[in-house]
């Protein structure tokens, strides 16, 4: 079921409110991630751990410490394995700006570019939390509806 205009008008207000009361987390939603390099991450990972399975099998046969080494070549594996890795062209790393807005990590600042105080967009004048605005805007709503 597709969203009326004003849903829609609702969820993009919703939105920039978590994007201005908590850009890291809007900007960890919107992460993107390598095709290829979580494959290529998984097979290294299993290739690893086999091989330390293997030094731990002669470790029991020659030096503890040569299964002491299998081991941690495991942990390491499978660590490797599991953790997500980065892009590599940074497409999904950027910095967050006072305002909320993300730009690339390599892209310069334009001389045009906002600084705190200077051309904030006509949004950014709402003060308080998130919820501190959704409530004041519950209560301008109920409001509203006593009149009927």
């Amino acid at each position: 079921m597709a969203l009326s205009e004003r849903e829609r008008q609702m969820l993009e207000e919703m939105e920039e409110a978590i994007r201005a009361e908590d850009p890291r987390f809007a900007s960890q939603m919107n992460g993107v991630r390598a095709p290829g390099g979580d494959r290529r991450r998984m097979a290294l990972g299993i290739v690893g751990a086999l091989a330390g399975l293997g030094l731990v099998l002669l470790g029991i046969n020659t030096s503890i410490w040569v299964g002491v080494a299998g081991f941690a070549l495991i942990v390491a594996s499978v660590a490797l394995a599991l953790t997500p890795g980065r892009s590599g062209d940074g497409a999904g790393l950027g910095v967050v700006g006072s305002d909320g807005s993300v730009r690339s990590a390599r892209t310069p600042r334009s001389k045009g570019a906002s600084r705190p105080g200077k051309g904030r967009s006509p949004k950014s004048k709402h003060q308080g939390s998130f919820m501190q605005r959704m409530e004041a805007r519950w209560e301008e709503r109920r409001q509203q509806g006593q009149g009927w």
